[in-house]
C-alpha cells in the first residue's frame, strides 16, 4: 500500500518550524510494513490543501494529515478533507464533553469546532491535547488525521493510528532490527545479497546509518509474536554472515551494548578523552543505568592537562606528541590509575578543520584501551574523516566498538 503524508502549515514552510512529525511518522510505518511514498507540506489555505489532497488521492491508498485540527481560522484540515470526500462535519457530543472538562468554563466558544468530525469516522481520541483525530475510508482510500504539536502527534500515531491501520489491513507485522558497526553499507549488502534474492515473505531491508548500518528483517503473520518467530531463523542466517560486525538486536546503540554488558560482568569504566571534548562520556551516560559501570572521565584537551591529570610523561608528549600511539596508551593508563576502574578507554586526534600537517592529517585518530588483561592502541581508517563533527562521532564509536569486541565478545 502507498502513503502519502500530508503535512498542514504555513509555518512549515517559512522555516519556523522543522517537520518532524513526518520523521516519526514514516520511520513508524516502515516498522509496520507500510511504504511511504510522498511527503507534502501546505500551507494553511484551503484551496492549495484541497489541490494538494487531490494529488494525493490520485497516487497514494493511504493519506495521513498532520496539523490544521485546532481551533483557529487557518485550522481548515477538517473542512476541507470532508469536503473533498463528499462528507458532512457533525459536532461529536463525547469529544464536545471532553473539551469542556479539560478547559473549563474559560473555554471560548472557537474550542467547539475542535469536535466537529467528518460524518462515519473513527475517533482518535486525543489523550495528550484537545484536538482529537479521525480516520475513515473512502472513495478507496484511507485517510487519518492526526494534530500538529509533535507531544500530541507521536503518542496518538503509535497508540491510535497504528492500531487502527492494523486493524484495517488484517494480521500483524512484527520487525527485528539488527545493528552493525565495522563494515560499511555496500560492503554489507553485498555479503548479504544471496539472502536477499533468495528471501520469501520474510523480507530484508538494508540501511545506512551515521556511521553504522542496520538491517530490518520483517514478516506478516496473523499475531506480532507469530511475525517476529518468523523473522527469527533469518536474524541467524544474518547475524552468521556478518559475524562480530554485528553489535546487537533490537537494541538502541553501541553505547546501550556496552553499558548493559560491562555491567553484567561488573567491570567499571573510566574515559580520557582529548578530540572528543567528552562526546565518548556523553553517550555513555545518556544509558539509563550507566552508573552502575561507568566511574567518569576526564576531557584533557591541552598536553598540560594531559600530564597533571592523567600522568602522560611530559617525555612521551615531547617526542611522539599528543596524537600519537604512545600517548593514547598512556592516557588509556593514567585514566584508569586515577579513578580505580576496571577498564580505562583513551581517545586523542586532530578533529579539524584545522590542525593537520602530511604526518597528521585532519581525521587522524589513536584510541587506547587498558584493562587487567592487557592494552590495546588502534587507528580507524580515515579516509573520509574531514568533517569535524564527523571525525569526533566516528572516534568516540570506535572507541565504543573497541571495548565490545576486546571484552564483551
Amino acid at each position: 500500500m502507498i502513503c502519502e503524508l500530508l503535512a498542514v502549515g504555513t509555518e512549515l514552510l517559512l522555516g519556523e518550524i522543522a517537520n518532524t512529525d513526518a520523521q516519526m511518522i514514516s520511520q513508524g510505518l516502515s516498522e509496520n510494513g507500510i511504504t511511504v511514498y510522498y511527503h507534502t507540506v501546505c500551507g494553511d489555505n484551503p484551496e492549495r490543501l484541497k489541490a494538494a489532497l487531490a494529488v494525493a488521492k490520485s497516487r497514494a491508498d493511504i493519506i495521513i494529515t498532520t496539523g490544521g485540527l485546532g481551533p483557529t481560522a487557518d485550522d481548515l484540515t477538517k473542512e476541507t478533507i470532508a469536503a473533498a470526500f463528499g462528507k458532512r462535519l457533525y459536532m461529536d457530543a463525547e469529544q464536545q464533553k471532553r473539551l469542556h472538562e479539560r478547559m473549563g468554563p474559560k473555554m471560548t466558544p472557537n474550542n467547539e469546532k475542535q469536535a466537529a468530525l467528518p460524518e462515519g469516522c473513527t475517533v482518535l481520541v486525543n489523550d495528550w491535547g484537545t484536538a482529537p483525530g479521525c480516520a475513515f475510508e473512502s472513495e478507496g482510500k484511507t485517510v487519518i488525521m492526526l494534530p500538529g504539536p509533535p507531544r500530541e502527534c507521536e503518542p496518538m500515531f503509535r497508540l491510535r493510528a497504528l492500531p487502527y491501520l492494523e486493524k484495517m489491513r488484517g494480521g500483524a507485522i512484527g520487525s527485528s532490527y539488527i545493528k552493525i558497526f565495522g563494515v560499511g553499507e555496500s560492503t554489507m549488502e553485498t555479503m548479504l545479497k544471496p539472502l536477499m534474492d533468495a528471501q520469501g515473505d520474510v523480507t530484508l531491508a538494508p540501511y545506512a546509518k551515521e556511521g553504522e548500518c542496520e538491517v530490518r528483517v520483517t514478516a506478516l503473520r496473523d499475531t506480532r509474536e507469530e511475525a517476529l518467530r518468523a523473522c527469527a531463523p533469518v536474524v541467524e542466517q544474518v547475524r552468521a554472515i556478518l559475524g562480530d560486525n554485528v553489535y546487537g538486536v533490537d537494541v538502541s546503540s553501541l553505547e546501550e551494548v556496552v553499558v548493559r554488558g560491562l555491567t553484567e560482568r561488573g567491570l567499571t569504566l573510566a574515559c580520557a578523552e582529548s578530540c572528543t571534548g567528552g562526546l565518548l562520556s556523553k553517550r555513555l551516560t545518556d544509558i539509563p543505568g550507566a552508573s552502575a559501570c561507568f566511574l567518569g572521565g576526564c576531557v584533557t584537551y591541552t598536553n598540560e592537562m594531559k600530564e597533571r591529570l592523567l600522568g602522560v610523561p611530559h617525555e612521551t608528549l615531547e617526542a611522539y606528541t599528543a596524537v600519537s600511539e604512545q600517548t593514547a596508551r598512556e592516557m588509556a593508563r593514567g585514566v584508569r590509575r586515577v579513578t580505580g576502574a576496571d577498564v580505562g578507554v583513551s581517545v586523542t586526534g586532530i578533529a579539524g578543520p584545522d590542525g593537520g600537517t602530511e604526518a597528521q592529517p585532519v581525521g587522524l585518530v589513536y584510541i587506547g584501551l587498558c584493562w587487567d588483561g592487557g592494552e590495546r592502541v588502534i587507528v580507524p581508517d580515515r579516509r573520509y574523516m574531514r568533517d569535524r563533527a564527523r571525525v569526533r562521532h566516528s572516534a568516540a564509536s570506535r572507541a565504543l566498538d573497541l571495548i565490545r569486541r576486546e571484552l564483551l565478545l
